[in-house]
């Protein structure tokens, strides 16, 4: 399929629904509104797809650049690549899902995600705290510096309350992430999550809420999931 073969498809499944619901997130036009469950119709034809990915991604198109990151081959992926993609996502279903995923599943997961966490760029920054929590739920904990994963808890604990409004979000998930899939790191996590409290992070007019931290991890270990890594974080 062609790019332009593909945003025609995209029309197609378009939904003002769905539009008005990522409106209220973030999204700016040009985009269609389309459901995740019908990009993933359009990645099973598609499959992996280096080149393609690039090109739906700098569409600008909301839809198009989700389903990029779907077709993506993650290996393939530059350093280059990855900046631009974050530098490109200006609102947090890209920054923080299509980029954080890709990068994470990418070879240089670990270093974009620690360069990305020091940008003054909100969603740079919660890119960064995103890639470094989806690469704790899937590597092996043998592959993962657990001082280092330690040490930026603490500095969530630390500067989450000042930190830009989704920089909070994903430091949030990343101590979640952390106490939840490193099971020498639970309960630091909770600890320090009881020491965080309540994170308030301004989701504008939605009924989206953060997560406690203590009692997330707590459901995750009601459900038998500590300690669990995922095959991927594409979803």
């Amino acid at each position: 399929m062609t790019t332009k073969e593909i945003l025609d498809e995209l029309k197609l499944y378009g939904s003002d629904s769905i539009k008005k619901v990522f409106f209220k997130h973030g999204a700016k036009e040009p985009f269609y509104g389309v459901k995740v469950a019908d990009l993933k119709k359009i990645q099973k034809k598609i499959k992996k797809n280096y080149a393609l990915s690039l090109e739906l991604y700098d569409t600008g198109n909301t839809d198009a650049m989700y389903l990029a990151g779907l077709i993506a081959d993650d290996k393939k992926m530059t350093k280059e690549n990855l900046n631009h993609w974050v530098k490109n996502a200006y609102w947090y279903m890209i920054s923080e899902f299509t980029v954080a995923w890709v990068a994470a599943e990418s070879n240089f997961g670990h270093e974009m995600a620690l360069e990305w966490i020091k940008s003054s760029e909100e969603n740079i920054a919660s890119a960064g705290w995103a890639t470094y929590a989806n690469l704790v739920t899937l590597l092996p904990d043998e592959q993962l510096n657990i001082a280092e994963i330690k040490s930026l808890i603490e500095t969530v604990e630390k500067e989450i309350h000042q930190a830009q409004n989704r920089v909070k979000q994903t430091m949030n998930g990343f101590v979640i992430a952390a106490g939840g899939s490193i099971l020498e790191l639970t309960d630091f996590a909770i600890e320090k999550g009881k020491k965080i409290g309540m994170v308030s992070v301004d989701m504008g007019e939605t009924a989206c809420k953060t997560p406690y931290i203590p009692e997330y991890i707590e459901k995750i270990r009601q459900r038998g999931a500590l300690g669990k890594k995922k095959k991927t974080v594409k979803c």
